[in-house]
């Protein structure tokens, strides 16, 4: 059996931060399952938005700040910012706290893998073979800057009844490396003849440890 360890969890407090920010030990688990839950409904209702990150911060046991990343604001913020009202009054429903919505742009979203990974499931669902989808974005993405990129998709792919997998790659991704820049995202293509799996690892080059970049500062 392969032991693998998660890309971005792996390199947590040394060349990448937290996405959940706060730290109360009596409250963790119902924060964990609510930060769950506050991504799953965001991940949701924007499939369409390019969401690459899902940012929560909790400075009082009353208050949560979100930072939405994406890639097209514009559909979370919808005209006038009426959408974004109407998420921070879901999502206060659902949290029982006052929540406070920021959207932030995505500069380069080719070197995002979430959003890479986004592009590919949702070629698959428009009924494209996903070697061609999977080409195509990898093309695109070492043209935008990347070191490398891989990208593996599973499950029942064409339709066909025994599932497989495609791997393919470019560059190098170095995943035992620590130092090395490697985002990864991961997100289930719905095909009528089930659910396809898109993995994809980025690696956008090696970063200086967190520690040694406050030691500069």
């Amino acid at each position: 059996m392969g032991q693998k360890v998660h890309p971005i969890g792996f390199r947590v407090g040394v060349t990448r931060k937290w996405i959940s920010n706060w730290y109360n030990p009596k409250l963790a688990p119902e924060y964990i399952a609510e930060d769950k839950r506050i991504r799953d409904l965001i991940g949701q209702r924007y499939r369409r938005a390019a969401v690459a990150e899902v940012n929560i911060e909790r400075s009082k046991e009353d208050r949560v700040s979100i930072v939405v990343r994406s890639a097209r604001p514009g559909i979370i913020i919808g005209r006038g910012g009426s959408e974004i009202e109407g998420l921070q009054a879901a999502l206060e429903h659902l949290t029982g706290r006052k929540v406070k919505v920021s959207i932030k742009e995505v500069e380069r979203p080719d070197l995002e893998a979430a959003l890479v990974s986004q592009d590919v499931a949702m070629q698959i669902e428009s009924r494209i073979v996903p070697a061609r989808a999977m080409k195509e974005v990898i093309r695109r993405v070492m043209g935008a800057g990347a070191e490398g990129v891989k990208i593996k998709v599973s499950g029942r792919l064409g339709g066909a009844e025994i599932a497989r997998s495609i791997t393919m790659m470019q560059g190098r991704v170095p995943l035992q490396t620590i130092r090395a820049d490697i985002d990864y995202g991961f997100t289930e293509a719905r095909t009528k003849y089930g659910n396809i799996g898109v993995k994809a690892w980025v690696f956008r080059g090696e970063r200086t440890p967190l520690a040694q970049r406050d030691e500069v500062r």
